[in-house]
């Protein structure tokens, strides 16, 4: 009798803890079921923008010939050398020389260093990437910092193209550094559901997502126990309705 009286004890404790838990992590449960499936349907080529601009394409440039030795390539850089990599860019060849977290471009015909990319090189550069609609509306903005949308180099250019399509071009090398569509700002927003990181949406050790994380375990381990507990119970029902 009193062994009854002390799972009954235990039984309604985790019944209470269990529909507490339920209560507090039910939602978010809900969120990171919705986001989750919503972010594997996209496909990632969507979201990454690939089928409106091409960032690995590649210029053809027939034979070579006047380049500056490579020793000379890189002295005009004027600091640390890690790599050095050749690029076409608007027709003309470029040296790409890279080092201490910085780059620089350089022409390998003069060895003179390139100034920075301007606002209109900008534009010439995600035009030429473009694969969308003929004709697109054009805007370019600096980018002054990062933000969600853009974490990488700066300084950069900010080209948006056909109304709502954001090709991040680095003012240091011309390189495409992003491209941001309608469909990556609906997969960012749930992926910062996701993570329960609604500002910044790239933390996910931050302490929300591991407390949810923790009450939706014990939300599971305590719909567990109840099970075992009660599947005994209807036994014994049955037993004594036969």
């Amino acid at each position: 009798m009193q062994m009854r009286s002390v799972k009954t004890k235990i039984h309604l404790a985790a019944s209470r803890l269990h529909k507490w838990f339920a209560l507090i992590v039910g939602l978010q449960v809900l969120i990171w079921m919705t986001s989750g499936l919503v972010m594997s349907v996209l496909p990632i080529e969507v979201v990454r923008g690939e089928h409106l601009v091409n960032r690995t394409g590649h210029e053809v440039l027939g034979k070579v010939q006047g380049v500056r030795p490579l020793e000379d390539v890189v002295a005009a850089a004027q600091g640390p050398v890690e790599a050095v990599t050749f690029r076409i860019q608007g027709g003309r060849l470029t040296a790409e020389v890279t080092g201490g977290g910085k780059s620089a471009l350089v022409d390998p015909y003069t060895a003179n260093r390139l100034p920075p990319i301007g606002k209109d090189a900008a534009a010439a550069i995600a035009l030429r990437s473009w694969k969308g609609t003929a004709n697109p509306s054009v805007a370019v903005e600096q980018v002054e910092g990062t933000s969600p949308e853009f974490r990488g180099p700066l300084p950069a250019w900010r080209v948006t193209l056909d109304g709502s399509t954001h090709v991040y071009v680095g003012a240091d090398t011309g390189q495409v550094r992003a491209v941001r569509t309608d469909t990556w700002r609906i997969y960012d927003f749930l992926w910062g559901l996701h993570i329960m990181d609604w500002k910044e949406h790239d933390n996910f050790n931050n302490v929300w997502l591991v407390s949810f994380a923790a009450s939706g375990l014990l939300f599971a381990l305590t719909g567990f126990m109840l099970l075992i507990m009660r599947f005994p119970l209807k036994l014994r029902r049955r037993r004594s309705a036969i």
